[in-house]
């Protein structure tokens, strides 16, 4: 599932954080001590911010590949010689199965939700959330 901006969404488990505070507009790579833990309880609801798409370092190999050659494809495959045009779209049949398994995950995608009860959620996994 694909989230988008303006969207109503609640927590689909219990999350729990862990980690140090860092106040607005302090440097959030200083990190000190652990300074504890909160939950927020499954159903809590929010609103959909904004939402970060499939980062390049969240991708293996055979993704980013893909990614590559469908781009190549869908550019000039209009202009290719028919052999290099039937290698490519083999190629891109080889790495489909990764592909479709990638797009199931959703890893690369988060969001930024803005909870009922104030908390923001920033660069979360968009499967730690359900539609409302």
């Amino acid at each position: 599932m694909t989230l988008k901006e303006g969207q109503r969404v609640e927590l689909a488990a219990e999350v729990v954080l862990t980690g140090s505070v860092t106040a607005a507009g302090d440097d959030p790579t200083r990190t000190g001590p652990v300074a504890g833990s909160l939950s927020l309880a499954a159903g809590t609801g929010g609103t959909v911010e904004r939402v970060y798409g499939d980062r390049p370092e969240q991708q293996g190999p055979e993704v980013r590949e893909y990614v590559r050659l469908k781009s190549l494809m869908d550019d000039f495959g209009h202009q290719m010689p028919p052999a290099s045009k039937r290698q490519l779209e083999e190629n891109l049949a080889s790495l489909e199965a990764e592909w479709t398994a990638h797009q199931a995950r959703g890893l690369g995608v988060t969001v930024r939700v803005r909870l009922d009860n104030g908390f923001v959620l920033d660069e979360a996994r968009q499967d730690l959330f359900a539609r409302a």
